[in-house]
């Protein structure tokens, strides 16, 4: 029966040897990796959405989520501001869901 069967041997060992601080270097490199890639883009992000929230004043042209334009008429300090869509129309949103600050003049060039 050995004649279908080959026999198996033990390897030496020798070239198999690894070094013991690759798990740890390899670790440390893929939580560098993560962080650069992935934390600290967010953190940048969130801190510029901060900065807008609080830059927000009366007067400025705005867009929201929902995609929605308009001119604040007011900013209530509890986190809500008052946008004119147009001179009749007046919304009521919550300060974070403003997307961005649109340049002066954005709603009259629609």
């Amino acid at each position: 029966m050995s004649f279908f069967i080959s026999n198996a041997f033990a390897d030496s060992g020798a070239a198999t040897e690894t070094n013991p601080y690759f798990f740890p270097i390899m670790l440390v490199v893929f939580g560098l990796f993560f962080y650069f890639m992935v934390l600290r883009p967010q953190q940048k992000r969130a801190k510029a959405q901060r900065n807008l929230m609080s830059s927000i004043a009366k007067g400025d042209e705005v867009l929201t989520n929902g995609g929605l334009i308009g001119r604040v008429a007011k900013v209530n300090e509890n986190g809500y501001v008052s946008l004119e869509l147009n001179d009749t129309t007046e919304v009521v949103i919550k300060r974070d869901f403003i997307t961005a600050v649109l340049p002066k003049g954005t709603i009259k060039s629609l």
